[in-house]
């Protein structure tokens, strides 16, 4: 059972070991389908009969209070259990009553639809005016897609909190989701919106410009809405964003790829796998300007030559001195830790072994695999400090020195 819903709670369970056996045993009793007040009463009354430390006829002693029956289990007691389940769990716990109901209204504040196969969107309508202090909200379609504007459009009107939002393969919405997240959600610091076809660049463009906190933004399979315009103008809002995913927007270019190393100086991890437009110019800028880089996705980038490596190679030596006087130099995990160039048929094995040279967090050991060169028979002389180190230990077993 996934363990992904989470409440705010300031509450600390009493260390009893019967105390917690009550918790468990009660959260086990919520994940039931069909959960009775006849089996909350019956769960209670047999924990009650266990005796010891914390139980007794008198109730279950807490601090704070005695808890006679079920229902007396504070407000944040509740939730730590809930945050113990998965969030179908937490929909059963929300009907058993009132009380339970309004406790989870105040302390939800993560939240995951993705096992709600049918009617998502009539189920986000109902939910979301409740749910006003929610952070994360996780609406990804794994089957037929099911969310339209009209529950984005709520999501924005109520919960302004909102910092982490997953709407991806939602390929009915349209721009206006984009527009009302704009507007009503300007928190947000997460966006994944990966497979979602129909947003325009104009749509992001706009988000952007209110959405100025963004350190996280998918964009994988937007070909229409990841353009140069677009990501000119994440450049110029979004100096926080650290990760960024455009794989397979064939429309991108070294223009705005170049505009976001320049504007997003802190990127670290960016994917660009599919975007067959870039050259050498693009990884250049990274290198260059972005010396936290250290994830890099240049899969089917066939444009991409030799310059471009060497430009990773030396940006080590560069950003070393660069940022000593901050970090005091910079360690074996410092750097670019992965770095897939698949199907990078024009890159030479002198190049890319100056890059895995550079940076010693870059595998090409068995299990480690951190260098991704997939389709590049010519450079399987290519190997990393450790996989070198490995074939000569084997070498020296196997012909030992006489």
């Amino acid at each position: 059972m996934s363990k992904s819903s989470k409440l705010s709670t300031p509450y600390h369970l009493n260390e009893d070991f019967k105390v917690l056996e009550f918790v468990f045993s009660v959260s086990e009793m919520v994940g039931k389908d069909n959960l009775k007040t006849e089996d909350l009463n019956l769960c209670f009354e047999k924990l009650m009969m266990l005796g010891g430390s914390g139980f007794g006829k008198g109730g279950v002693k807490m601090e704070g209070g005695v808890i006679n029956e079920w229902k007396d289990i504070p407000m944040e007691l509740l939730l730590q259990i809930l945050s113990l389940v998965d969030d179908q769990t937490v929909f059963v716990a929300f009907g058993v009553c009132r009380g339970w109901r309004d406790a989870i209204f105040l302390g939800l504040t993560h939240l995951s639809l993705i096992w709600c196969n049918k009617n998502m969107n009539n189920l986000v309508l109902s939910l979301v005016p409740k749910f006003t202090k929610l952070q994360s909200l996780t609406l990804r379609q794994e089957k037929k897609p099911q969310l339209e504007d009209n529950a984005v459009e709520s999501i924005a009107n109520c919960c302004h909190d909102l910092q982490i939002l997953d709407l991806s393969k939602s390929f009915k919405l349209t721009d206006r989701s984009l527009y009302a997240l704009a507007h009503g959600c300007p928190n947000l610091t997460k966006l994944n919106i990966s497979g979602c076809t129909a947003f325009s660049d104009d749509a992001l463009a706009y988000l952007v410009r209110f959405c100025r906190r963004l350190k996280s933004l998918n964009l994988c399979g937007c070909d229409r809405t990841a353009s140069d315009s677009a990501l000119q103008a994440i450049g110029l809002y979004c100096s926080q964003l650290q990760t960024l995913n455009l794989g397979w927007c064939e429309n991108v270019s070294d223009v705005g790829v170049m505009s976001l190393a320049y504007g997003c100086p802190d990127l670290r991890s960016v994917d660009l796998c599919g975007c067959v437009l870039i050259t050498d110019d693009s990884v250049i800028a990274l290198a260059n300007r972005c010396p936290h880089l250290r994830s890099l996705g240049l899969y089917y980038c066939q444009n991409i030559t030799d310059r471009a490596m060497y430009s990773l190679a030396h940006s080590r030596v560069n950003n070393k001195t660069t940022m000593w006087e901050s970090m005091k130099g910079m360690n074996d995990e410092e750097g670019l830790r992965t770095l897939n160039i698949s199907q990078c048929t024009a890159l030479t094995p002198p190049a890319v072994q100056a890059v895995c040279d550079s940076f010693p967090s870059l595998h090409t050991c068995s299990g480690r695999h951190s260098l991704i060169m997939s389709g590049c028979l010519n450079l399987m002389s290519v190997h990393c400090a450790c996989a070198v180190q490995a074939h000569r230990t084997a070498t020296a077993f196997l012909h030992p020195a006489h």
